[in-house]
């Protein structure tokens, strides 16, 4: 596998070397050893999947706060989308920051998502599907969310949004949800 740093810190997009013959190719996509290497989050304790039946569709941004922090790779198995991580991990030098890569089945990148960051992402296709490696069990009490719009971060999502949850869509603004949290 090949890692490729993003502009966030320990966040990286991660390319599966691919070994070649007449019959195709065999990439491995998973190696607890070469997580470790990189000193990135390397258990694995549970697999989601994601169908997502409209192009447009955005679900996030999502996390899970301490001491349930997951961290995750993320990978299109059928379609497109535009997969987006915001940095909140306090004294972090990307703090507040987010970047986006374009996965797709295609092209077979992951996405390595550090704990303490919110996830979300955009189809970009119709029934485009995506898959989860996740660090930590889910936490519904530690579930925790922010506006996919919020002017705080500004994302540049591609489209407009054709479909998103009541639950996403009514998220607090990132600026409130800190002034609440401190009174």
């Amino acid at each position: 596998m090949t890692f490729m740093q993003t502009d966030l810190a320990g966040a990286f997009v991660i390319a599966p070397e691919r070994i070649e013959d007449e019959r195709g190719f065999f990439a491995r996509t998973w190696c607890a050893n070469e997580f470790k290497a990189k000193s990135l989050d390397c258990r694995l304790v549970q697999c989601s999947l994601s169908y997502n039946s409209r192009k447009g569709t955005v679900r996030g941004m999502h996390l899970q706060t301490a001491p349930y922090e997951e961290s995750k790779v993320v990978r299109c198995t059928r379609g497109a989308i535009y997969d987006v991580i915001i940095d909140l991990r306090a004294g972090s030098p990307t703090y507040r920051h987010w970047v986006a890569a374009e996965l797709t089945a295609d092209n077979r990148l992951g996405l390595y998502v550090p704990a303490g960051c919110a996830h979300g992402f955009q189809t970009l296709a119709d029934e485009t599907e995506v898959f989860y490696q996740i660090s930590e069990f889910f936490q519904p009490e530690s579930a925790r969310g922010y506006r996919w719009d919020d002017p705080a971060f500004a994302i540049k999502w591609p489209l407009g949004a054709t479909a998103i949850s009541e639950k996403d869509r009514n998220y607090p603004l990132f600026g409130l949800a800190i002034d609440e949290a401190r009174r």
